[in-house]
């Protein structure tokens, strides 16, 4: 069986203090994972992809599929469709130098012999899971922004919908 992820990043600026966030739950027994965490000065794209990657770090069995949903359509079309051509470029564009390609390099190795499934979800429009750790991710930007560490950890019982 799959487990059901959903991240999210953020900034308040771009550049400015940003914070992903995930959040792993194993729809057999409803159990789930959240983390969050922040940084002082930060890109939107960046906040995506870090949460994509503690989510893909965080998951015990690296053969379970993971069934990944984000509001983020550029980490989607990175995933699925650009980073092939980079990695064969050497990790540059067609017309020139790649951003971020520090965090494409961490996606690219764990997403190597990994079955993940990724499934793009309007923000800010109702999907649980997406508001979920879009709460999350503003939280630790809060704490972020205040003086405060802005890393959580939670396991608990999900008790809200599933996608089907």
């Amino acid at each position: 069986m799959a487990v059901v992820g959903y991240t999210d990043g953020g900034c308040r600026g771009n550049p400015g203090p940003g914070a992903w966030a995930f959040v792993l739950i194993d729809p057999a027994t409803r159990r789930a994972l959240a983390r969050a965490d922040g940084e002082a000065g930060t890109t939107n794209n960046r906040m995506e992809m870090m949460a994509a990657i503690m989510a893909l770090k965080a998951m015990r069995h690296p053969t379970t599929e993971l069934i990944l949903h984000t509001d983020s359509r550029y980490l989607v079309d990175c995933c699925t469709t650009w980073l092939a051509g980079w990695k064969r470029r050497g990790w540059r564009r067609k017309d020139g130098p790649l951003k971020n390609v520090d965090l494409l390099q961490d996606l690219d190795g764990l997403l190597q012999g990994r079955p993940v499934r990724w499934v793009w979800v309007k923000g800010h429009a109702g999907d649980h899971g997406n508001e979920f750790v879009d709460a999350l991710l503003n939280q630790a930007m809060d704490r972020l922004q205040a003086g405060a560490d802005p890393a959580t950890r939670r396991e608990f019982t999900w008790d809200g919908p599933l996608p089907t």
